[in-house]
């Protein structure tokens, strides 16, 4: 890691059409700190949000790695549940 923070750009379409920020992440000391806007006004919306922030992602440890999308998802989707198996974790 890096002593200063190394930002991404705001999305090309962002940039031309305008829009609003609606998650903003970052890995401090080995942690996800994250700052976010309630956005929506039904919470399943995130629900779409994530499964495609997934897929994204997904699809960059395929351009990346030699781990194609549809394996780099299941591990997604596995890190996912594994984390979700917690009921402790909403405290």
């Amino acid at each position: 890691m890096t002593d200063t923070f190394a930002e991404l750009s705001a999305p090309p379409d962002a940039i031309e059409n305008g829009g609003i920020e609606v998650l903003r992440a970052a890995v401090v000391d080995g942690a996800v700190s994250v700052a976010l806007r309630r956005s929506f006004d039904d919470p399943s919306t995130w629900g779409r949000l994530l499964i495609d922030l997934a897929r994204q992602a997904a699809r960059t440890y395929a351009l990346e790695t030699d781990m194609s999308e549809e394996e780099a998802f299941e591990r997604i989707r596995a890190g996912w549940e594994a984390e979700g198996l917690d009921p402790a974790d909403m405290n």
